[in-house]
This record gives structure tokens, C-alpha cells and sequence, in this order.
């Protein structure tokens, strides 16, 4: 069994999505969001994502960690999106592990077929490929599913479902 522990980087909402690849065919194990309130300070709300993404690595152990490249059209964003992805890369470095990264383009075109696909199929494709009955919530969550899908998918996995 391998597990692939998935990050769509963010400041005030980091998703993360954890799979486990059985026999060939990958199995949801968790997701969710790592929070930080704006009204804290920036120290403090990276302090939040660096235990958070801790707790998750040690809870999970995952033998491969991938994330969401950043790609960004506001600066501003792009600044505080990138501080929280340094702190995510510190984390990972002290327990020796490394990042792969997927640019959105390549996620989307991983999962559906078409690098320019909307959210909403890649939201589907995630679904369907972890045969869950719903869309995982919240959006950001199932970004990180959709991360952890392609880094097994990148590393030679194989669907068995159909695109859509």
C-alpha cells in the first residue's frame, strides 16, 4: 500500500486530501481544511498551518506528499499563498520528505482530459475515480484529492474508470 497525502496550498484555507493506493486502485482515507481566522496575525496563522500540517504527517505517514504549484493573476494573493507554501516546504523538510507539484493545467488535464476543464469536472472526475457518492467538500479539499489523484496517476497509476 502506498499513501499519497495531497495539499492545495492556501493562507486563510489549506485543503488537504489523504488516498491510499490498494491493489492498483486508490481509496479515500480523509479530507478536509486547515482554517486560519483573518483576523489573526500572519505569524500566528502560519503557526496554525505549521502544526496542522504536523499533526496531518504524523497521523498519516504518507510515503509521497504532493501540492498544487502556485498560479495566481493577484499578487497580493500570490504573496500570502506562497508564505503559507514555504512553511508547508519547512515542514516537509524536517521530516525529510519532498514535494511534488502539479501546475492547476496538469491536474486538470490528468483527471478529465482537457487542461482547461472548469472546477466542477474536475470535482467529478475526482468523485468518480475515488467511487465516492459525493463531491468532497469544501472545494478546497477536493483540490487536494485531485492533487494526490495525479501524483499517483504521474507516478504510473492506471484509471480503470472512464473520463468524462
Amino acid at each position: 500500500m502506498t499513501r499519497i497525502l495531497g495539499f492545495d496550498p492556501g493562507l486563510a484555507t489549506l485543503g488537504y486530501g489523504v488516498i491510499d493506493i490498494e491493489q492498483k486502485r486508490p481509496v479515500m482515507r480523509d479530507f478536509g481544511v486547515i482554517h486560519t481566522p483573518a483576523h489573526q496575525s500572519l505569524g500566528e496563522r502560519l503557526c496554525t498551518i505549521y502544526e496542522d500540517v504536523h499533526t496531518l504527517l504524523e497521523q498519516w505517514q504518507p510515503a509521497q506528499v504532493a501540492a498544487e504549484k502556485l498560479f495566481f493573476y493577484r499578487m497580493a494573493n500570490t504573496i500570502t499563498v506562497a508564505q503559507a507554501r514555504g512553511v508547508l516546504l519547512l515542514v516537509l523538510a524536517q521530516r525529510g520528505l519532498s514535494l511534488v507539484e502539479f501546475a492547476p493545467p496538469v491536474v486538470k488535464q490528468t483527471l478529465t482530459g482537457y487542461g482547461k476543464a472548469d472546477k466542477q469536472a474536475v470535482q467529478q472526475a475526482v468523485a468518480q475515480e475515488l467511487t465516492l457518492e459525493r463531491i468532497p467538500r469544501p472545494d478546497d479539499a477536493a483540490d487536494a484529492l485531485a492533487v494526490a489523484l495525479t501524483a499517483w496517476l504521474a507516478a504510473g497509476g492506471t484509471r480503470v474508470l472512464n473520463k468524462s
